[in-house]
């Protein structure tokens, strides 16, 4: 039998496939937008199952177990808390994976998946397939699980470095079936997608003056810093490279026209490296499909804080939801409202301090809820979540300025932050800082 023919063998129908999941099975997604046509079939499920311990990395399509009275039959867990999910999290029918991704790839803490539910590429002429635009712990999600059943979707884009499994390692294909999703509408995350404000361009423009030539950049996912890539701020620096996460649009375009092209970088030089690059245009992806100038890898490689920290000059950006006086960094709850995820921001948090001639930047608004709330704060709520501690904190950028706060004592950190914050509370968090910091 030629390898064509077994894997035309290993077709079955959605509902074929979803009947190998039985009530009391730890199922999981991979991460990257889940397969609709698998999706549905398990919806289709339902009234069949029960107790399904459900795990979905990064919650990106909107399945009706995020809502009330699908208890019984899913029990849902997510690592990252996205928008079609956060209801869900906030009201507590869906549970939180706390932790980075280094260590949820660690088979001694990774709980044993049932049925892997993935989404590959149509085989190449060695019968190997493409994860498409994200890679993350893919290949080994997919040795570890007891059964995989891959949905086959022919519009996956290929990359270099490690994006790809053989075909023999999937024990069931179906076909894929699109989402429908509007154009435009949503990004991969399933978030909105809406131009930038006043607010974020002033951002990037502050973004554009801490990067210099030849620095090592990460970008993560965020609005804030997602338009340091897209307004132009970063087109007249030269020799950039590339390893982050994610690759937020923008930064392809960088790629094309020559602006990162990563020859500087002291390891995988030339190379632009990421364990993701979802979420660019049709232009953008194209230009990345098969582009030797861009590599893919697991995300244990590329988020391993020595292998970020092994080129110089890495500048990592990520968003955060509030900073308080001393440094420290919360990019995911208020309170023990849990509204975002660790991610990527701790692994290159840590790199980019390790790295010679690195800066770790934050970027945030000033204000929050129509400008009624400060951003930075005198300290944090109870409950609310430390993702970056203050002994890594380093450049803080809002729309009204930089504060650097490496190297400086609390209370010059509080000034620094206080000069960055809405001129409408800087006079209060003065005050919270007399009380805190002087005698």
């Amino acid at each position: 039998m030629s390898w064509r023919d077994d894997y035309q063998r290993r077709f079955v129908s959605t509902e074929e496939a979803a009947k190998t999941i039985k009530s009391g099975d730890r199922v999981a997604f991979a991460y990257g937008v889940e397969p609709h046509a698998l999706g549905l079939a398990l919806v289709a499920r339902a009234s069949e199952l029960k107790g399904v311990r459900l795990f979905v990395p990064a919650p990106g399509r909107d399945f009706p177990w995020y809502e009330p009275g699908w208890e019984e039959t899913f029990s849902v867990t997510v690592a990252h808390v996205l928008p079609v999910a956060q209801d869900s999290v906030l009201q507590r029918r869906t549970d939180y994976l706390v932790g980075g991704l280094l260590w949820a790839e660690d088979p001694g803490v990774r709980e044993p998946v049932d049925v892997l539910l993935i989404q590959v590429s149509t085989p190449d002429e060695h019968g190997y397939c493409s994860f498409g635009a994200s890679l993350w712990d893919k290949k080994q999600a997919v040795r570890e699980a007891k059964t995989v059943i891959a949905e086959v979707n022919p519009h996956l884009i290929r990359t270099y470095g490690e994006n790809f499994v053989h075909y023999s390692e999937l024990d069931y294909l179906v076909e894929h079936v699109p989402s429908g999703r509007a154009p435009g509408s949503t990004d991969m995350l399933g978030r909105r997608t809406t131009g930038p404000g006043e607010v974020e361009k002033a951002i990037a423009h502050h973004v554009g003056t801490v990067v210099k030539d030849g620095d090592c950049l990460e970008v993560g996912v965020g609005g804030a810093a997602e338009w340091a890539c897209r307004l132009g701020v970063l087109d007249d620096k030269h020799d950039l490279g590339w390893h982050s996460e994610n690759t937020p649009p923008g930064i392809a375009i960088l790629i094309k026209k020559g602006v990162v092209n990563s020859r500087r970088k002291s390891i995988n030089t030339g190379k632009g490296v990421a364990t993701a690059c979802g979420g660019g245009s049709k232009e953008e992806m194209d230009f990345l499909n098969m582009n030797p100038c861009f590599e893919l890898y697991s995300s244990r490689y590329v988020l391993d804080p020595r292998v970020i920290s092994a080129n110089d000059n890495v500048v990592a950006i990520n968003s955060a939801l509030a900073v308080d006086l001393t440094g420290q960094i919360s990019a995911e709850s208020i309170g023990y409202a849990q509204l975002s995820g660790t991610g990527g921001q701790l692994a290159f948090a840590i790199g980019a301090n390790l790295s010679r001639g690195g800066r770790n930047v934050v970027v945030l608004p000033s204000t929050a809820r129509g400008g009624t709330v400060s951003r930075i704060v005198p300290s944090f709520e109870p409950g609310t979540t430390v993702t970056v501690p203050r002994n890594l904190a380093n450049l803080i950028v809002t729309e009204h300025g930089v504060a650097n706060l490496k190297g400086k004592t609390r209370r010059q950190r509080a000034e620094e932050l206080i000069a960055i914050a809405h001129p409408d509370f800087r006079a209060e968090l003065g005050q919270a800082a007399q009380q805190l910091f002087h005698p």
